[in-house]
């Protein structure tokens, strides 16, 4: 039991690495969180730096949230206990330890989860998201038809019940974190919004 703890802790530590904030410092000196929408997370990292930047923070946030279900199965653990990591390492982002428990909102972080434990359904899911994104520029619809479209394909599938719930749980959470964040992004949009109100004033 005490192995398995740590290797959830693990996989929290692992999601706490703050992959946006690091690289929106290292490319504009600036924390992610306080640019464009808020949120920390390769949407808003590609939006306010650039998509070579956004791309980079996705690809190690999906690294993020597959490693630690791919070490467990190297391992020996169970499927449960996989499932558990995939939960840890989601929070580890969105809340982590190494950023003040302000982190982003997951989405990067469970489809790399989800490309672990039921890659099929996840890469078309994913697919999905990012056509929708190409084509409207809202991540949001992206993610609720793509990453919707992995969880039915699961089930159509017939994958185990527990995954299908874990899955269900992980993408649950995106909106539980942007409606826990409503506060921080409101006074975010009205941080950015007074110097153009001063600057229409002086005009």
């Amino acid at each position: 039991m005490s192995a398995g703890i740590v290797y959830l802790a693990l996989a929290y530590l692992l999601g706490s690495i703050p992959t946006a904030l690091l690289v929106s410092r290292y490319a504009a000196g600036k924390d992610i969180r306080r640019l464009g929408n808020g949120n920390m997370g390769a949407y808003n990292t590609a939006v306010t730096l650039g998509l070579r930047y956004g791309l980079a923070v996705a690809v190690v946030d999906m690294a993020k949230g597959a490693l630690p279900i791919l070490l467990g199965r190297a391992l020996g653990y169970s499927l449960n206990w996989q499932l558990l990591a995939a939960v840890c390492v989601v929070l580890g982002h969105d809340f982590p330890l190494f950023a003040g428990f302000k982190g982003g909102q997951g989405l990067a972080a469970l489809s790399g989860a989800l490309l672990a434990l039921i890659p099929l359904q996840a890469f078309i899911g994913l697919l999905v998201y990012v056509t929708l994104l190409v084509l409207f520029h809202n991540s949001d619809l992206g993610t609720v038809f793509g990453m919707g479209l992995a969880v039915a394909l699961a089930v159509l599938a017939h994958q185990p019940p527990e995954v299908i719930a874990c899955a269900v749980v992980l993408n649950l959470s995106i909106p539980l974190k942007k409606w826990l964040d409503r506060g921080r992004r409101a006074a975010i949009r009205n941080a950015q919004e007074q110097p153009n109100h001063s600057n229409s004033r002086s005009c």
